[in-house]
């Protein structure tokens, strides 16, 4: 595992990539663009639902890599509420917008403005130390998952027969990773996983360091303008279409994104491992392995609110939780505490 510290050594990223996305009409919103949007070119456009959502019992405000364990976990945190259920429950998986989202009051899909605030967030230590630091937070936070490093995802076959992170840099294979400005977290995440990966093997290509491979890829020493592309907004879902449908070849990927993308769509994605099989992944040195932590956010809830805004916290430290994780390929991190009952 490689700190952040590391990305200081890296090459200055100053290329411009490519938007891999279908070209599409903007058509206007009742209320105009507010922030955070989450509005996917390739995904989540939602035209023709109008109206605000304005009154919930609780939400969560989520980054979306775990997206598949939270659709596990979602039905049996609201059975525990089955004398009194929860209405108008719901949590966006996106990139971290719950910083925005509190301040703005807002978070849009298309014509649909939900303005409940949240009650929960989950994020990575920087973001929530943001909001520790901004004296939004009721309680500790706690670390509930850490994930298993990076693939490439491929396609089906692996017609460019790519192999390692050095096959990214070959002339013919293009490469597509998380936009730049709008999920920079993502982006430095796998640009750093590449870069390290490279830095750290013993054997390198001849020719090659990890400093020419960053610059081919990012910087335009290729001299192939369609080798960098990004998605437009949200790259769990925009990597693997650009794969699928788009101008990529391949995306650096991680583990859990990419396993559940194969058994999704066995016919249409391979997984290339990076260190370790498949079945089992090792993460090579230098591999970016994050962790991820849960808070509880203040707010003027009432009694039925903050009840489950704390079962929410509870059930995600939970041991039927960690079952879960671990279907997905992900883990429970160094430090976890889990909940009383557990």
């Amino acid at each position: 595992m490689a700190s952040t510290s590391t990305l200081a050594a890296m090459p200055e990223i100053t290329g411009t990539p490519v938007v891999d996305t279908p070209k599409l009409l903007q058509w206007p919103t009742d209320q105009g663009i507010k922030k955070p949007n989450l509005d996917d070119p390739t995904a989540d456009t939602l035209w023709d639902f109008h109206g605000t959502l304005d009154t919930c019992d609780v939400v969560l405000s989520t980054e979306g890599n775990y997206h598949m364990a939270l659709h596990d976990i979602w039905p049996k945190y609201l059975a525990t509420f089955q004398a009194d259920p929860l209405h108008n429950a719901f949590y966006t998986t996106s990139p971290p917008v719950v910083i925005p989202q509190l301040k703005n009051g807002v978070v849009q899909f298309g014509n649909l403005y939900a303005t409940c605030m949240p009650s929960v967030a989950v994020a990575s230590k920087r973001v929530i130390d943001k909001l520790v630091a901004s004296g939004v937070t009721d309680g500790p936070a706690y670390p509930i998952y850490q994930d298993r490093g990076e693939v490439i995802l491929v396609k089906h076959g692996n017609p460019k027969k790519i192999h390692t992170v050095w096959d990214l840099g070959r002339k013919n294979v293009r490469l597509v990773t998380p936009n730049i400005k709008l999920e920079p977290g993502a982006f430095d995440t796998y640009a750093e996983a590449i870069y390290n990966i490279a830095r750290l093997d013993p054997h390198p290509p001849k020719g090659w360091t990890a400093e020419r491979l960053i610059n081919v890829l990012f910087n335009g020493a290729s001299h192939d303008k369609d080798k960098w592309l990004e998605g437009a907004r949200i790259h769990h879902r925009d990597e693997p279409w650009s794969v699928a449908y788009g101008k990529a070849d391949a995306a650096v990927f991680l583990y859990h994104l990419g396993l559940f993308a194969k058994q999704t769509f066995p016919d249409t994605f391979d997984l290339v491992p990076l260190g370790g099989t498949v079945e089992n992944p090792q993460p090579l040195p230098g591999t970016k392995v994050g962790v991820r932590e849960v808070v509880a956010l203040k707010g003027n809830w009432n009694a039925k609110q903050l009840k489950a805004r704390d079962e929410l916290t509870n059930i995600l430290r939970g041991s039927e939780f960690t079952e879960i994780l671990q279907k997905h390929g992900l883990s429970r991190p160094d430090g976890f505490v889990p909940n009383k009952a557990d």
